[in-house]
């Protein structure tokens, strides 16, 4: 039987900035993933500045052998509307590789890593967890995402009494001399192409020589039509290069506001998307993901009783994020009958005052909220 203080499952970035944090603080501490690393992980994929301060990231160390594309600003506009271009004139955020930064993230962590081993069995067993038989914890951190195993563990069934799920596929490529030669996306204004209903939005963003083209919804009708659609509307326009791969990835998320997921319970926390911690508005989910890995390492560093680590965390979470609600809270336009509420959206979109401010400024970037400090998480 192996013995350690925390057992986290899931090396994605919320799993691997816990163990981070509580590797900093002399835990003992393993990671479980049922993958391999490197992993195939698309993702429209950026970060902001306020990370890397979080988790202590050299920029110019980490771009000496990985991606990392400088973005100043944004495209914003509603789908067939003007388009208000956002630029900043400094770097607010980066445009990275997914399988590039979580490898980076979970190699850095510092925990004993078990990888491509799932979890397939948890015990209580004399106040420790006891996990496949063989591995034994104090503490267990659910990092898997929003099917993760140890939120079904507490009885969380994903669609089952809970919110619209945000779906997104998304594909990632290299693109050919010829293709970047074409593409019109600048690598430092990622786009942004919100949908005509206002049910979810696309993207595209160049990072370099790679290309990620992607959308999200949360009306999940029809879907695989909804992203053809999208494709063939950014193709008709020049928006993407031709040959650009039609066969996309997906993957699922809850907003953070609407999830009625719990966070922790009896030496149980969930962190990232296992918790449903994606920003409301964007669906941003990286900042969340290492935020509330490191306020969980914080709570199981600062309580001794599990209990009592469980209602820190939740509480940390809660004076971070805001309150949770548990159920969609009127939006933008809601408010407004059905018949206005494209036109005006169109409009808003438009302005750009609106798009740097509002879009770009308050909920693709939060760029008021400051980075959750290292010493602060401590």
């Amino acid at each position: 039987m192996q013995h350690c203080d925390v057992l986290i499952v899931g090396g994605g970035p919320a799993g691997s900035s816990c163990a981070w944090g509580l590797r900093q603080r002399g835990f003992d501490v393993v990671v479980l993933d049922r993958a391999a690393f490197p992993r195939d992980k698309i993702c429209a994929g950026w970060i902001t500045p306020q990370i890397c301060e979080s988790l202590e990231i050299d920029a110019a160390d980490y771009q000496k052998t990985r991606t990392l594309q400088p973005i100043t600003g944004f495209a914003v506009e509603r789908a067939g509307d003007a388009q208000a271009r956002v630029d900043f004139a400094e770097v607010v955020s980066y445009g990275i590789r997914r399988c590039e930064f979580d490898h980076y993230l979970l190699e850095r962590c510092g925990a004993a890593l078990r990888l491509e081993e799932p979890l397939l069995d948890v015990q209580r067993e004399a106040g420790r967890f006891v996990a496949n038989g063989e591995l034994s914890a104090r503490f267990l951190v659910g990092a898997g995402g929003h099917f993760c195993p140890v939120a079904r563990g507490l009885g969380i069934r994903p669609g089952e009494g809970e919110p619209t799920t945000v779906v997104a596929r998304e594909v990632e490529f290299e693109m050919s001399l010829g293709q970047q030669t074409t593409c019109t996306t600048r690598p430092n204004l990622p786009e942004l192409v919100f949908e005509r209903d206002l049910k979810g939005f696309g993207w595209v963003v160049r990072k370099g020589d790679w290309l990620n083209v992607g959308i999200g919804r949360q009306d999940q009708v029809a879907f695989p039509a909804q992203v053809d659609r999208f494709l063939d509307w950014l193709a008709a326009r020049g928006r993407i290069p031709g040959g650009t791969p039609r066969r996309l990835q997906g993957h699922a998320y809850l907003l953070y506001g609407e999830a009625p997921r719990p966070l922790a319970h009896d030496g149980v926390l969930l962190v990232g998307d296992a918790a449903g911690l994606a920003y409301g508005h964007s669906g941003e989910g990286i900042r969340p993901a290492v935020e509330s890995g490191l306020l969980a390492a914080r709570a199981v560093g600062n309580e001794k009783n599990p209990e009592d680590a469980a209602r820190a965390y939740q509480l940390s979470v809660v004076q971070r994020f805001g309150i949770r609600h548990g159920r969609k809270r009127p939006g933008l336009t809601d408010r407004l009958p059905a018949r206005w509420r494209g036109p005006v959206a169109g409009r808003c979109l438009a302005m750009p005052w609106f798009a740097r401010k509002v879009v770009v400024g308050r909920w693709f970037l939060h760029r008021a909220t400051p980075p959750l400090r290292p010493e602060e998480a401590a």
